[in-house]
């Protein structure tokens, strides 16, 4: 008897990740016209950009079914072992709604289901933080009220090229999407209380860079007891720029950067730098 540890793909884990971690990874899916890729296994990252950028329409996306997590639950029932499954914000996306149906249908109670309120960089930190939880030898009824009041903690800023494919997908009003587009800016958007909300937005990437910091200053204080993830969408340089002058001027001592998948992806377009760390209590 032990705890499965139960996300979706938008941690952008990888397969390899996830078996090192220890972690099942319940896969979104991204439709181009009638084709459906299962995020992280039907389609890579690299062949999902270049289609992003080439396609005459906007790709959608989908979210598990029932059935996609009731297997792994199911299995867990007659194993005796406790699951904790950690998604992506339920505001965001039906992924969440799927996982609480599979546990009705399942019908056992050791199942307990986090709503992580955030995506991306900000799930990936909650997930490998309850692996290392559970490798400490805490129970699920530890970690979950741990993740319950860390979550409320993490902070998500992210630069993007355009609002252009937030707005396509519904993410954002008309409005705020032409107020982003003017003048080429970079709007600076953020992931709180589980919705996309913009902060601000700078003409050219170094006074974008420069706004996030700013941002980061009025945000509370960033606490060097956890480890700070930064991400990037297709392209990885401004990441690194803004990267080298946080860890510089925070004196980070954990970091690491990975690339953001097809699902995300196709809402905040190519061209994306993402940083995500956690707040001082």
């Amino acid at each position: 008897m032990g705890i499965r540890i139960i996300t979706d793909s938008t941690s952008d884990i990888s397969a390899a990740q996830a078996k090192e971690l220890g972690v099942t990874i319940i896969p979104l899916k991204v439709i181009f016209g009638d084709k459906e890729f299962k995020e992280g296994i039907d389609i890579t990252m690299e062949g999902f950009y270049d289609k992003l950028v080439h396609a005459e329409k906007l790709p959608t996306t989908s979210q598990p079914s029932p059935d996609d997590f009731l297997t792994s639950f199911l299995e867990a029932k007659e194993a005796k072992d406790s699951v904790l499954v950690i998604l992506i914000s339920g505001k965001l996306s039906g992924t969440l709604q799927s996982a609480t149906i599979a546990k009705e249908l399942a019908e056992y109670d050791d199942i307990h289901i986090v709503d992580s309120l955030i995506t991306i960089t900000g799930l990936r930190f909650l997930v490998e933080h309850a692996v290392k939880l559970n490798r400490e030898g805490k129970s699920v009824l530890e970690i979950v009220p741990v993740l319950e009041e860390l979550k409320n903690r993490i902070v998500l800023l992210a630069m993007v090229d355009t609002l252009e494919y937030l707005y396509k997908g519904g993410r954002l009003s008309k409005s705020s999407a032409i107020l982003g587009s003017l003048l080429k800016f970079k709007p600076i958007i953020t992931v709180k209380d589980g919705v996309i909300g913009v902060l601000g937005k700078e003409r050219g990437s170094n006074k974008g860079i420069a706004k996030m910091l700013e941002i980061m200053g009025e945000q509370g204080q960033l606490d060097d007891n956890y480890p700070v993830y930064y991400g990037y969408t297709a392209e990885d340089s401004k990441t690194k720029q803004l990267m080298d002058i946080v860890n510089q001027k925070y004196k980070i001592k954990h970091s690491s950067i990975h690339p953001v998948g097809c699902v995300v992806g196709t809402h905040a377009g190519p061209g994306a730098c993402v940083i995500t760390y956690i707040n001082k209590a």
